[in-house]
């Protein structure tokens, strides 16, 4: 365990020092100019000598490889620097929408499981049937719907038509309700499918018939070992799927102003604040890392084989 941590560690170097490069690099080479946005130019009257001068001041006149040294010795001192657009320092805009997104992902994650585990488990028990057909037409529904698409049905039905739920702003759990079914609900259809296929696999293997030969309930069976055996994959597939996730969120926030740090950074790439949007990409791309470490370290865990095959290699 010790040796993939620190495996994992300087894999997360590797990976920071490359993100925070491209990234730095896409951002500056993106269309727009952060000091006409500072200047108020479509207020205020600026002269060119003005924008030059700022620009001077905010360094944009450097060479973008001594812009990127100098962002990335304030980065490793934690330092993330402050939002062109309103003066405050970006670590604590990100740190006061963090709670809303993961409230938002929270329940995303739990209306997924909610219809995915029943759908998928019930597919695998009952093939072909006609609760098998259901699942697979709902799935393929909630695959082909965007989430956006999804979300202005639910406004217009339940916050139009029926007014009974709250679809803007974040008051309470009824103003989560729309935006967590919303997401929810699009990224379900996938793991519905992919767990009825490993259930599948599962059901149909060697140990399977030798638990039901030692005279153990069909309950025991299924929960203890089919839908143990078959969560590795569905898990992986998570991690792998988890930046689509992430854009579900942004998408979600913006539909429903839901007040989240992917609200606030696509207000953020519309008036060129650049350390915002540096200190995003940064924040989601760590969870990530994160995410993704721990989705293989759980996959040791449901997977002894595998952790008996890296115990020999090691030795």
């Amino acid at each position: 365990m010790i040796r993939i941590l620190i495996r994992k560690f300087a894999e997360v170097l590797l990976f920071m020092l490359f993100i925070t490069f491209i990234s730095f690099l896409f951002i500056r080479l993106a269309p727009g100019d952060p000091t006409l946005t500072i200047l108020n130019v479509d207020e205020l009257s600026v002269s060119q000598e003005q924008i030059e001068a700022l620009r001077e001041e905010m360094g944009f006149n450097k060479p973008l490889l001594v812009q990127y040294g100098l962002w990335l010795l304030d980065f490793v001192r934690l330092d993330f620097g402050q939002s062109y657009v309103t003066g405050q320092p970006v670590m604590e805009m990100i740190l006061t929408g963090l709670p809303a997104t993961l409230e938002l992902t929270a329940g995303a994650l739990l209306v997924m499981l909610l219809v995915s585990i029943p759908l998928g488990s019930l597919a695998a028990l009952h093939r072909n049937s006609w609760i098998d057909q259901i699942s697979r037409i709902l799935s393929i529904i909630g695959a082909a719907v965007p989430s956006f698409w999804l979300g202005l049905i639910f406004i217009d039905l339940f916050g139009v038509r029926f007014n009974w739920l709250p679809t803007m702003g974040r008051d309470g759990l009824q103003s989560l309700l729309l935006p967590s079914l919303t997401l929810g609900l699009a990224i379900s259809g996938v793991y519905v499918r992919l767990l009825r296929s490993s259930l599948l696999d599962s059901l149909s293997q060697e140990f399977i018939r030798a638990a039901r030969s030692r005279g153990l309930s069909e309950r025991r069976i299924f929960v203890m070992h089919a839908f143990r055996h078959s969560l590795p994959p569905v898990i992986t597939v998570f991690g792998v799927s988890l930046g689509s996730l992430i854009g579900g969120v942004v998408v979600v926030e913006v539909l429903f102003a839901y007040p989240g740090i992917g609200k606030l950074v696509v207000d953020a790439i519309r008036q060129r604040d650049y350390p915002l949007i540096q200190g995003y990409i940064l924040i989601m791309a760590g969870f990530v890392f994160v995410v993704n470490t721990a989705v293989d370290l759980s996959y040791r865990y449901l997977n002894p084989e595998m952790k008996l095959k890296e115990r020999e290699a090691w030795s």
